[in-house]
């Protein structure tokens, strides 16, 4: 089964390293990776030219301005020919070398759609230190109606699902992934599984991470997206979902069993 990991980057040359190398540590030999680049001004683009020859065909990459993250990252589904698409952001980097042995496992042993795991944060001064851990073994389809999803960055589709469903929609400022998950797991149904393993690690500072600034953007986001994909909420239901973020932040810093 091959799988296609993506990767988008806009001047990422501070943390792209990690990413690539962390990819090229994978156990995984039927892989081939894809970084779609931004038209980056600040040595990106030869930094990831220099692996060329250690990635040999299995690399592709392509440097071009685009239309914002979730645009590269439609992009990066249009060049995928795996059979699994999953994506590794430019400042996240697997966890284990095992990572994607272990989801791709997942796929075939269970038949599914789609896998997810877990996934835990780190601050950029000390990498080995985790400060928050995600795990997605809470996630039942009707927790969406709280804005509740999978762990995106661990979450791992057969390609054919973004065929039949679609990908991104780029008119979501901070949240195209929820809605597309919405759609896929809420509405579409697709048949997805769960491993208890911490596969990706990723810094704070995104816009996922970003702080109380970002809420109301996020609320909205979600809030729009429920009611594109026909899904009834509102904000006081959105808001029962950071009762549980306290404690995760608080109470699961360090992964166990994994």
């Amino acid at each position: 089964m091959k799988v296609s990991v993506i990767t988008t980057s806009f001047n990422s040359v501070a943390t792209i390293r990690d990413t690539i190398e962390s990819v090229l540590r994978q156990t995984y030999g039927d892989l081939e990776y894809i970084i779609v680049d931004g038209a980056s001004t600040d040595g990106t683009v030869p930094l990831v030219e220099s692996y060329a020859p250690r990635f040999g065909p299995r690399l592709r990459y392509v440097s071009e301005p685009d239309g914002g993250i979730y645009d590269a990252m439609n992009k990066g589904i249009r060049m995928a020919t795996g059979d699994v698409v999953g994506f590794l952001n430019s400042d996240d980097f697997y966890t284990s070398p095992d990572a994607v042995a272990a989801l791709v496992a997942e796929l075939e042993r269970t038949g599914a759609d789609a896998v997810y795991a877990d996934i835990h944060f780190v601050n950029d001064g000390d990498l080995t230190k985790c400060v928050r851990y995600y795990s997605s073994a809470v996630f039942r389809r009707p927790l969406m109606r709280l804005g509740f999803m999978p762990a995106h960055p661990s979450f791992y589709a057969r390609r054919k699902v973004y065929e039949d469903y679609g990908t991104f929609d780029t008119s979501f400022r901070v949240a195209a992934d929820f809605e597309n998950l919405l759609r896929l797991i809420y509405v579409n149904r697709i048949r997805t599984t769960y491993i208890k393993k911490d596969v990706v690690t990723m810094r704070t500072g995104g816009a996922s991470t970003a702080g109380f600034a970002s809420r109301k953007t996020i609320m909205g986001d979600h809030l729009r997206a429920l009611r594109k994909n026909g899904v009834y909420s509102n904000f006081f239901i959105l808001s029962l979902r950071y009762v549980y973020k306290l404690y995760e932040m608080w109470f699961m810093k360090n992964p166990a069993g994994n």
